[in-house]
């Protein structure tokens, strides 16, 4: 009997001697029921107890058992930061985890070993196939990867024990993850790079082969772009000739010499004075066309877009292999910096100033 079941018999008891006690008291027992009361309520309880003890019987085996067996053993062992392999050279994988074993081999007269070293032994190798086929950038990746395989239990190579992993955490050393970070950026970098340089390519070659392949090319090109504007198209026939022979480093055909921008009047006179004077010394070039060009597009000297337009025309040539031209232009549009004594830097030179004027 246990001590809850001996707690209520007393209470049951005392409650029954107490009902008993009232009710002889109404009904006026004689005073040798009395002793005969008090009698039962000793004999009672006592009974109960004694035949709860023959009916329990002794100790069941199995506890006496627990109670004498050897505590049992604990089996699991805890890792961090064990190095593991990855797809890339010198970038190690560090994994941290719980392990977890049972026995298979339990015979009494097996060889002593180690279940705790087997059973690490037993998961790294797992985890090890799995982390060197794995790149390091993609550390957390993995290391739901690791938990997923690691979480059955698999028995060792020798076959003694069947081991487990929890907990698995798996990073990267602090260096290793910043060198990723920067080789991820330099790689994006690169990708923007490139995509702007084959825009520009592209675009160079639509304007040198497509647009400026000449004057034809050019008046569809900046019709389209006027959206149907005959008039303005053909008011810039002579603009269009001019760009058009300076990107191909060719003279503008005689047929459109007539139809060439005429420079402002107030520069007329003394322009037509140095361009009569240069022909005598040497041929109008291509940056001789591409002032008119500019000087017709309204764009005077020191217009700090001259520089820009005269940098697409060069990129232009130098799709043609026309080097030495688009060098020219270069230099004729952007001559070498210079510095006054005062620590300034000049203002760009003038047409006049280099010694060429548009044609009149």
């Amino acid at each position: 009997m246990t001590t809850g079941c001996k707690t209520t018999t007393v209470f049951l008891t005392i409650l029954c001697g107490l009902l008993l006690t009232i009710l002889g008291l109404t009904q006026e027992w004689p005073l040798w029921a009395w002793p005969t009361l008090a009698l039962l309520l000793v004999a009672i309880p006592a009974v109960a107890f004694r035949i709860a003890t023959l009916r329990r019987g002794s100790m069941p085996v199995d506890f006496e058992e627990q109670l004498t067996a050897a505590p049992v053993e604990r089996r699991e062992h805890h890792i961090s930061h064990v190095a593991l392999p990855s797809l890339w050279a010198d970038y190690d994988f560090l994994v941290s985890a719980t392990i977890r074993w049972y026995p298979l081999d339990a015979s009494a007269d097996g060889p002593l070993l180690n279940p705790a070293g087997l059973a690490v032994e037993a998961v790294l190798d797992r985890a090890r196939a799995v982390t060197e086929q794995r790149e390091p950038a993609r550390a957390s990746l993995v290391q739901h990867e690791l938990c997923g395989e690691l979480s059955l239990m698999r028995p060792d190579r020798a076959g003694r024990l069947q081991a487990m992993a929890e907990n698995v955490t798996l990073t990267l050393h602090e260096h290793d993850q910043e060198r990723l970070d920067k080789l991820a950026g330099v790689r994006k970098d690169k990708a923007v790079w490139e995509h702007r340089r084959t825009y520009e390519q592209s675009k160079r070659e639509y304007l040198g082969d497509d647009v400026l392949k000449d004057t034809g090319s050019a008046v569809v090109w900046w019709l389209a772009k006027n959206d149907d504007h005959v008039e303005k198209t053909v008011a810039d026939l002579g603009l269009l000739a001019a760009l058009t022979s300076a990107a191909n480093d060719t003279d503008v055909p005689e047929r459109l010499r007539d139809l060439l921008p005429q420079p402002r009047e107030e520069q007329a006179g003394h322009d037509l004075w140095e361009r009569q004077n240069a022909s005598h010394e040497r041929p109008p070039t291509a940056a001789d066309h591409l002032v008119d060009a500019l000087y017709a597009l309204g764009f005077p000297d020191g217009d700090p877009r001259r520089p820009m337009i005269a940098k697409q025309v060069a990129d232009v040539l130098r799709t043609q292999d026309q080097h030495e031209t688009a060098d020219g232009l270069l230099r004729r549009f952007n001559p070498p910096a210079t510095y006054t004594p005062d620590g300034k830097e000049p203002p760009a030179p003038t047409d006049r100033e280099t010694g060429t004027t548009p044609e009149a």
